[in-house]
């Protein structure tokens, strides 16, 4: 744990990484995606609470499904990726605490406290999600998150029973680097980064 990754697996993970807009036609297995999972889901959360819900859509049907959700800019680069994962959270994450942290009564530190509820579900969800984009790219995908869709329309056909929410949506699968736009700027250190 104490030696750095090497500089190829650097490149993999972040430095020559890309948000990708275009696809390969190549599928992406389910036992891929589960070795994804299995990674992400080692990420920490507070508490161990795990609230990251996921939908892998990869039949045409769910696709169409997903469709009317989705905005003008990312719908051609959705339909035509092998997989669109609906990172979604779920409400009632607290509910399961006593699985997943059973050494403290966390489950109570939880119920009747919405404010609580929502931010601890919201922010592990989402650092949920990008461990699974992480995860995808030491594996080999490439991936295109966004944020562009419905989220009402997203609960209502894939979560109708409201328990679970969209966060955000993310491509996965073998990305055309034709379809690369050029990289966007990053902030320096000195830009964003103090001491205290």
């Amino acid at each position: 744990m104490s030696t750095p990754i090497d500089e190829r697996s650097l490149d993999t993970l972040f430095r020559a990484a890309r948000t990708h807009n275009g696809w390969q036609d190549k599928p992406v297995p389910e036992s891929l995606l589960r070795q994804v999972f299995d990674l992400a889901k080692m990420g920490p959360t507070s508490a161990n609470c795990s609230p990251m819900r996921l939908v892998f859509v990869t039949s045409a049907e769910g696709k169409e499904r997903l469709k009317p959700a989705l905005s003008a800019g990312n719908l051609d680069k959705t339909m035509a990726a092998p997989v669109t994962a609906i990172v979604a959270q779920d409400t009632q994450f607290y509910e399961l605490l006593p699985k997943l942290f059973p050494h403290a009564d966390a489950r109570s530190w939880f119920v009747g406290n919405e404010a609580l509820i929502q931010a601890t579900m919201f922010r592990n969800a989402s650092l949920q999600g990008a461990y699974l984009i992480m995860a995808a790219r030491a594996l080999g995908l490439d991936c295109g998150p966004m944020s562009g869709f419905d989220q009402a329309k997203v609960n209502a056909e894939f979560f109708p029973d409201g328990r679970f929410q969209a966060n955000f949506l993310c491509n996965l699968g073998y990305g055309n680097p034709e379809k690369l736009f050029p990289r966007s700027p990053r902030f320096d250190f000195e830009d964003v980064c103090t001491f205290a």
